[in-house]
């Protein structure tokens, strides 16, 4: 399964509690939309950790690796072919 699709399923499962409707696109900001505020953001570092074995340093801690799907996928892939 693609990363982008299992962020996606943590986010609308364990975030949204099955609302996927409040996940309109790939390059929706998780943050200017409400998808996620600071304790969602820090829930879903912990998957991506967990899930892909990789570690989120705090100089990471940017919206251009975690403020959507799209960026959260090109963060994935540049962390596990660094």
């Amino acid at each position: 399964m693609a990363q982008k699709t299992k962020v996606k399923q943590f986010i609308v499962n364990e975030l949204l509690f099955g609302n996927e409707s409040l996940l309109t696109s790939d390059d929706q900001s998780f943050l200017k939309t409400g998808v996620l505020d600071s304790s969602g953001l820090l829930e879903l570092i912990t998957f991506i950790e967990n899930t892909f074995g990789i570690t989120v340093n705090d100089d990471e801690l940017v919206p251009e690796n975690l403020d959507s799907l799209d960026n959260v996928e090109k963060f994935i892939l540049h962390k596990a072919t660094a």
